[in-house]
């Protein structure tokens, strides 16, 4: 197994999103292939229509950082895309018995459980590289209370399997694209990664769009942005949120939402804080209920 059919379709993708316009390229007559053709990026890059080829076809055993590079500009890929690129050259020329090596179960440290518990009145979890929750403060499991009736907490599944989530995220369908770009970036990361692939082909079993999704190759990291949520108990918030890698905790990160001040979404968080609480009184006197 390697990952000779990932390299091939990331490529081809990037290609045929490039206009002859984009690259500069004169256009004579009818072109038979979307965006550039094989020669047209070849020369771009300063290397042999055999090169490129043997590049497009998936085999990026032994390239180098000058070549990467010229095939990153000549594609016109972004920073998330080049850092794909180059993921999967490392792969590439990656023993198959180092790539498969037995990670280690991911947990969270106790020190970073405290800071996220600490943040009272800011959502606030910690995911792995499937997307999988695997920590969060009362808020965040307040603002993603059907996320949590999953087990476990995912939420590419819930996106995907869910029929609430288009509910839950207006902005459903950008939600969807940027999961699934996390995705595509962790396997080309770990493509040997068991679970992340089961995750996938579930995904791409029991959900159209997610294989449609999927075809496309694109790939996202999330970093910081805004995020709209229609919550079934408080309505419609639109909040800030920061996603950081955690240093020392491969592939886990941790996200944090907010609000300005003074604004109506700060007003939607007290709310929701105030509806978790009630949710909270109410399990525990049921729970003591059921205790007598």
């Amino acid at each position: 197994m390697d990952n000779r059919a990932e390299v091939s379709a990331f490529l081809k993708s990037r290609r045929a999103k490039i206009t002859p316009e984009q690259a500069g390229m004169p256009v004579y007559g009818q072109r038979r292939v979307p965006g550039l053709r094989r020669g047209e990026v070849a020369m771009i890059a300063g290397m042999s229509v055999e090169y490129y080829t043997r590049l497009e076809r998936g085999n990026l055993t032994g390239v180098s950082d000058s070549v990467l590079d010229a095939l990153a500009q000549a594609l016109r890929l972004d920073d998330t895309e080049r850092d794909h690129l180059y993921a999967l050259a490392r792969a590439a020329n990656t023993s198959e018995a180092r790539i498969r090596r037995r990670p280690k179960k991911a947990s969270v440290r106790p020190s970073v459980l405290r800071i996220v518990e600490g943040l009272h009145d800011q959502p606030a979890y910690v995911r792995n590289n499937r997307m999988d929750i695997l920590a969060a403060n009362p808020l965040a499991r307040a603002l993603h209370s059907e996320v949590f009736e999953m087990e476990p907490a995912n939420t590419c599944r819930f996106v995907f399997l869910d029929p609430r989530a288009t509910r839950l995220y207006p902005d459903w369908e950008r939600v969807a694209r940027d999961g699934v770009g996390v995705l595509r970036v962790e396997v080309a990361k770990n493509p040997y990664d068991r679970e992340l692939s089961n995750l996938i082909g579930e995904l791409s079993t029991r959900s159209d769009v997610f294989r449609t999704m999927w075809g496309a190759h694109d790939v996202h990291v999330f970093t910081e942005g805004t995020k709209q949520f229609h919550h079934p108990a408080v309505g419609m918030m639109e909040l800030v949120h920061e996603s950081l890698a955690l240093p020392g905790d491969e592939g886990l990160s941790i996200t944090v939402y907010s609000a300005d001040p003074g604004t109506l979404a700060a007003d939607a968080l007290k709310l929701l804080a105030s509806w978790a609480a009630s949710q909270n009184r109410d399990a525990a006197a049921s729970e003591a209920d059921t205790e007598h």
